[in-house]
Order: structure tokens, then sequence, then C-alpha cells
């Protein structure tokens, strides 16, 4: 009887651990989204404060009722930034206190010692006392919680963790996000004060005071930066060979692209410098695109966090021949194994181990976070992901070329250019993830306990979004502004997004080759959305350039996937 009972609870036990498992990957994915998150609303805090202090209230001095209506604006979204970053920061440090307790045995007290529950705790306390200082308008009790929320921040980054360096990195680092917020973080309370003010001569004021304040804060950022990452990246090899080094390379990018932008501001506000006004709407618009380029870089940030720097992973670095035996051109794939011939799926084998257990009446084992059985891919499994992402490629490739066709305006059918959208969230659905519901034998609900399911399912829920929108915009069946922002918007997000796309794929230079993979798409994706913002957005002086960046970014968001490959 004793020998049934615990061949049944070995049984209920090495299904459980698969579970669990599972949990700590989707965990670790949504983790990363918790942290950009926190970044993001930590970065608005600081740019509110400092804008308060450095721009709004000198500027509109002399213009009283213009600055009690920005104040008023500023007001509520520092009061939802600071309340969205307590509640963010509640729900990291309750899940990852009871995983930890849960998969550790160490006790709530033990738990409370550690850098991450005490940074998370006064990070909340900071937040309410910020949102509950509106009242009063406190700007010097906001910038002490600023303070301390921004430490708290440093506190659980690499920079801290490391004993060689420590203060130099921790320095670096809290100058790197403090000036990120000062000037990615202050913009929306640019726009908010543009938007709210009606003179002139108090928009000049306010714009080349921002220009100078986010031009120390871009130089302070950029050399911060450059002396991170050569005490991360310590050498070319870690730049390209390792996921971290890959990440690093897309902020790079990114940051880029932001500078581009902030020159074109900057121009514009020296034309304003000679009373032409009418160029205010223009940089509003640059600016829009600026805050999502800008928290997309943020996002991206939070992701490095999440694997260890390039300089502890002196091993397993890509060399320059294996990059460019993976990524040299070939045709694409565009036949199929059947499901039968690829590898029996990691929960199958779990299940499997737990029957055998149960009838050898063996105890149960100690669960062990990571030792799940590694199942390397088979020929099969990399032919039916590349075939995957080939057809995905063709479909894409296809829609760009229709999108090109109707900017030129000589094939008015090719605006139904979204419909192609439908069939590509139909494919993904159906092929991504063979092991789970409707091909293979994990359920339609159990199929979410795996992270990389939980984010394919996620593209594919924005993919119909951007078909039924996008549709109905091009054909003219909405004429809602708010309807048409919603294609560029899902697409810069779905870009964003994809920068926290993880692979458990159990071989550290299989999973760089990943993330180099994926980089592109997340980048070629957040340039097409913003490119069409910009279009919806700009006046038509400077409309038709951006008309033709997003549908070319689609071709080569098409190619790219044609040229996907695992082997």
């Amino acid at each position: 009887m004793a020998t049934s009972v615990a061949a049944r609870y070995h049984s209920r036990f090495s299904s459980a651990r698969g579970e669990v498992e599972q949990l700590l990957n989707v965990f670790g994915f949504l983790s990363v989204v918790a942290r950009g998150i926190s970044l993001s609303l930590q970065s608005i805090l600081i740019g509110g404060t400092a804008f308060a202090f450095l721009i709004s209230r000198p500027a509109l001095a002399d213009y009283p009722e213009e600055e009690f209506a920005v104040e008023r604006g500023m007001d509520r979204l520092m009061f939802w930034a600071a309340t969205g970053l307590a509640v963010v920061q509640i729900l990291y440090l309750s899940t990852n206190t009871l995983i930890l307790m849960d998969t550790s045995g160490l006790r709530l007290a033990e738990v409370a010692g550690a850098a991450y529950f005490i940074g998370s705790c006064a990070t909340i306390v900071c937040g309410l006392v910020i949102a509950a200082s509106r009242t009063h308008k406190n700007l010097w009790g906001d910038a002490f919680a600023c303070l301390v929320i921004l430490l708290a921040s440093v506190a659980t980054s690499h920079a801290w963790s490391r004993m060689e360096y420590r203060y130099l990195l921790a320095a670096l680092t809290f100058l790197h996000q403090g000036t990120a917020g000062i000037w990615i973080g202050a913009l929306p309370f640019l726009l908010i004060t543009l938007a709210k003010i009606n003179s002139d001569q108090a928009s000049s004021r306010v714009v080349h005071r921002f220009s100078r304040m986010a031009l120390a804060g871009v130089a302070i950022l950029f050399f911060a930066g450059v002396g991170i990452s050569f005490k991360y990246i310590d050498a070319p090899n870690a730049f390209y060979g390792t996921s971290y080094g890959a990440m690093v390379g897309s902020k790079v990018f990114l940051f880029g692209v932001l500078l581009i932008l902030g020159a074109l501001n900057k121009q514009i506000v020296k034309a304003i410098r000679v009373n032409q006004f009418g160029l205010l709407a223009r940089l509003r618009r640059f600016a829009e695109v600026e805050i999502g380029i800008g928290f997309t870089v943020i996002l991206a940030a939070a992701s490095l966090t999440s694997q260890p720097p390039a300089v502890d992973l002196p091993r397993d670095r890509l060399s320059v021949n294996e990059m460019a035996e993976r990524f040299s051109p070939r045709w694409p794939r565009l036949t199929s194994p059947s499901v039968n011939e690829l590898t029996t799926p990691t929960r199958q084998v779990i299940k499997q181990e737990a029957a055998e257990a149960e009838k050898a009446g063996l105890p149960p084992p100690t669960y062990v976070p990571g030792a799940l059985p590694a199942t390397p891919n088979t020929p099969a499994d990399i032919a039916w992901s590349e075939y995957n992402h080939h057809w995905a490629g063709v479909v894409v490739f296809v829609l760009g070329i229709l999108a090109v066709a109707s900017r030129s305006g000589h094939f008015p059918w090719a605006r139904n250019w979204p419909l192609v959208f439908f069939g590509l969230a139909v494919f993904i659905f159906l092929r991504a993830d063979p092991e789970n519901w409707p091909l293979g034998p994990n359920g339609f609900w159990e199929s979410f306990l795996e992270a990389e399911v939980l984010q394919h399912r996620f593209f594919t829920l924005i993919i119909i979004a951007f078909a039924i929108f996008e549709w109905r915009v091009q054909t003219g069946r909405t004429q809602s502004k708010t309807a048409a922002l919603v294609f560029p918007a899902v697409c810069a997000i779905g870009g964003a997004i994809l920068f926290t796309h993880s692979h458990a794929l159990g071989n550290v230079k299989e999973e760089t080759l990943a993330e180099w993979s994926h980089i592109p798409l997340g980048l070629l994706a957040v340039l097409a959305g913003w490119a069409r913002w910009t279009e919806l957005r700009i006046t038509p002086d400077v409309r038709k350039v951006f008309s033709w960046i997003w549908p070319i970014c689609f071709v080569l968001i098409g190619t790219v996937l044609m040229l996907y490959r695992e082997a």
C-alpha cells in the first residue's frame, strides 16, 4: 500500500516538476516585460520631475494660466506613472518571492534580505509617495523619491552584482538610466506642454530649454553606455558572438535612429528661433516617434538583465565563420516533414518517465530547476521550423510587394493587402508549436505554460488585429483616425515585444544564432510601425517619404524570414 502511494506521489511530482519548470520559463519572459515597464515608468517619473524643475516652471513663469494647465496635465501623467510603477512592482515582488520560496525552500524572513526584495519595496513606497504628492506638488519630495527609485534599480542591475568595478559600473548605470529619463522620459511632458499652451513665445521658450536639456542628457547617456559596454563586452567576438552583444547591437541601432530624429527636431528648433512657429506641429510628430522608439530601447535594455554580460561567457562565442555559415543565403525550404517525425515533446517525456517510475516503485526525485531532460533538435525538427519561417516569409514578402504596389497608385486592388495577414495568423497558430493543440498532445490551456508558445499566441492576436483594422483603413471602410493608428501602434509594439522573445535551446551558440535571426525582424517591425505612424500624423509636404518606408520594411521582413536557417 505504501509503495502504491509513493508511486502515485512520484507520478504527480514528476508531472508537477515539468509544470514548475514551464512556469519558471513563463515567469522569465514576463519578468523581462515587467522590468521593461518598470524602467519605462521610472524614466517618466524622472523625466517629469526634471521637466518641471528645468523647463515648465522657469519657461512659463510669466504665463500663470498656461502654467496651471500644463501642471494639471503633467500631474495626471505623473500620478498614473507612479501608480503603475507601484502596481507592477507589487506583482513582480509577490510572484518572484512565491516562486523563490517554493523552489528553494527559503522562508519569507530569509528572502526579505535579498536585494530585489528591498529594492522592490523601496520602489513601491516611493511610487505611492509620488502618486500621493500630486495633491500638494512637492517637487523636492518627488526628486528624492525618484533618486531612491533610481538607486533601487541600479541595486538590482548587473552592475551591483559584480565583484570587479562594482562602484564604477554602478555609477555609470546610474547616469545611464537617469539621463534616459531626462531625455526619453521627459518627451511625453514636452508633448503635454505644447498641447496646453497657446502662446508662440512660451512654446519657443519651452522647446529651446528642452533642446538644451535633451542634448546634455544624450551626451551623458552615450558616454555612460560606452563605459558600461567596455566593461561588459571585452572583445569584438563578444559583441557579435553572444546574445548580450547582439542585444547591445540592437540598442545601438535604435539609438542611432533616435539621434537622427533628434537632429531633425534640432533643425526645427532652430527654425522656430526665426519665428517659423508653424513647424511646431512637425516637431510634435517627430517627438511622438522619439517616444515610441525610445521606450523600445528601454525594453531592449530590460532584456539585457535576463542575460549574463558577454564578459562572463568567454566560451561558446560564435565565430565569424559560424555566423557566415548560418546566414549565407540558400533557397527556402518549401516542403515539410510530418508531425509524427518530430521529437517527442518534453512534457510527454516527463509523463513517460512518471509512468515508468510508477511501475518500478521508485521514490520521488528532488526537483532541480533546469533539470528537465534535454532533447536536441533532430533534422526533422529543424526542417519543420525552417519550413514555417520560410513560408511565413513568402507570405510577408508578397504582402509587402502588394503594399508597395498599393502605394504606387497604379493597382487599386492591391489595397486589400492586409487580408493576407489572416492567412499568416492561421499558419502561425497551426504550425508554430506542433507539440501543442491542435496538432500535438498538449492541450490548449496546457500549452500556455510554455513561454515561447505564449509569445507565439500573442503574436497571432497581433496579426489578426493588423488584418482587421488596416484592411478597413486601406479600403476606406473607416475614416477614423484612431482606427488608422492601430496598425502602426500594434506593429511597433509587436516589434518591441520581439526583443523579449527567448529560445531555450540548451545550446548557447544556437540561442545566440536564434537571437541574431529575430533581432532584425524586431528592428524592421519597429521602423515599419513608426514610419506608418508618421505618415498618418505628419504634414502632407513630407508624408510621401514615410509612405514608402514601411512597405519596404515588410518586404525586408519577408526576405529575412525566407533566409532563416537553423542548421
